[in-house]
């Protein structure tokens, strides 16, 4: 294929904010489920790869994350929730944040964070599903700043609470709030004022993501009500288009893909996936379905002009498949898998399914299974994380630390 926004994988992703082997904010370096990482395991018996060490964890969906040798991990025990920081070798406490919580989910959907922590420079940031914004110092754990951002902007009340991850940009941390006019706020990452804030757009699941497209910078936001993207420095929308489901009662909640000066989205309930072209203060739609490859909330990832992901709704049942990323073409299915999470590595697809299975598939034009096991108890929705030839995964009950370089 001709050089272009397809074959070029994943130009201009937001600044690596730790070294390229560590996994510090939501899917990775780059937030795009991709590790640059070398010399992997290309495949495990039915255990499962060696483990390093485990540990009993409380409840919650939100991912472990890495920097710097220290692993972070947010999730609740009782009427608390923590902020753990661990030696990411050997799973041993460095310090341990607690916060009294009263939380509980409308739908009993589970009481624990769905956010996932960002490391950044000399901080961790959490969000809590009460829509706590809270700052620690990485060193020790000392309370930096907090905001209570449903209280200060009065939101009003989700399905299943506050889910999305922050981002940082340009020494401030983004965040779809969802509040009457602000949507998005942007806050100073080191003291927690608000720097600017945009948009009417109700608060969404999924996750925002940065990119360098048409020469300028954009943080682009899979909203509540659809797509938006943002300068960074001042809040500014240099694009925006309506794009969800036509049922009231449902969410958005895959992060958007960058796939060169392209877009990809999609979501479930009916609503299907749409690739765009993105300029400076416009975006251009090349396809869009409901077919192809409809995501209820695990995100997709793109390589070398495919998509894989989930096709389907989690309570109906899905599809892991890959699609041509410029036509949404499905070159194959594979049942059996739930949702799942993903992360790309070296030409082949690490796959935590749902029910807790840990997968190794090929990256090709049709399904290939080099290696499966067992190795937690479903439901698995915390995504995974690759550091340092290490991969940890967890469920509600314990994180493990596998060894995954050769």
């Amino acid at each position: 294929m001709k050089a272009g926004p397809f074959s070029l994988a994943l130009i201009g992703l937001a600044a690596v904010i730790s070294l390229a082997a560590d996994w510090p904010q939501f899917l990775g370096p780059q937030r795009n489920s991709t590790s640059t990482e070398t010399g992997l395991l290309q495949s495990w018996d039915a255990k499962g790869p060696p483990v390093l060490w485990q540990k009993e964890v409380g409840e919650g969906y939100s991912s472990p994350v890495v920097a710097g040798g220290r692993l972070l991990l947010f999730h609740r025990i009782g009427d608390e929730e923590l902020v753990e920081c661990l030696d990411a070798a050997n799973g041993k406490e460095i310090w341990k944040h607690r916060e009294a919580t009263n939380y509980s989910d409308p739908l009993g959907k589970g009481d624990g964070p769905r956010s996932t922590p960002l490391i950044a420079g000399p901080y961790v940031y959490t969000l809590s599903p009460g829509g706590r914004l809270l700052c620690l110092k990485l060193a020790e754990g000392k309370k930096i700043w907090q905001r209570e951002l449903q209280k200060d902007y009065q939101v009003p009340p989700s399905y299943f609470g506050v889910g999305t991850s922050p981002i940082l940009e340009d020494g401030r941390v983004l965040v779809n709030v969802g509040g009457r006019d602000a949507g998005i706020v942007a806050f100073n990452k080191d003291s927690g004022e608000e720097v600017w804030k945009a948009t009417q757009d109700g608060a969404s699941y999924s996750s925002p993501v940065a990119a360098d497209i048409d020469g300028v910078r954009h943080v682009v936001f899979f909203t509540r009500q659809g797509i938006v993207s943002l300068d960074p420095a001042n809040g500014k929308v240099r694009f925006s288009k309506r794009w969800r489901s036509r049922m009231d009662a449902s969410v958005n909640a895959a992060t958007p893909v960058v796939v060169g000066d392209c877009l990809f989205f999609t979501a479930c309930y009916e609503t299907g996936a749409i690739l765009v072209r993105a300029k400076k203060d416009h975006i251009d739609e090349v396809w869009s379905n409901d077919r192809s490859l409809s995501c209820h909330f695990s995100t997709p990832v793109y390589h070398e002009g495919y998509l894989y992901g989930f096709d389907g709704r989690q309570e109906s049942g899905t599809e892991f498949r890959c699609v041509e990323a410029k036509t949404g073409k499905v070159h194959w299915s594979k049942e059996g898998f739930g949702c799942g999470s993903i992360i790309l590595a070296e030409g082949n697809l690490i796959v935590l399914s749902e029910n807790g299975d840990l997968v190794l598939v090929e990256c090709k034009n049709q399904y290939r299974e080099k290696a499966r096991a067992a190795v937690l108890t479903g439901p698995c929705r915390a995504h995974l994380a690759l550091a340092n030839g290490r991969l940890y995964a967890r469920d509600n009950k314990k994180l493990v630390c596998w060894k995954l370089k050769q």
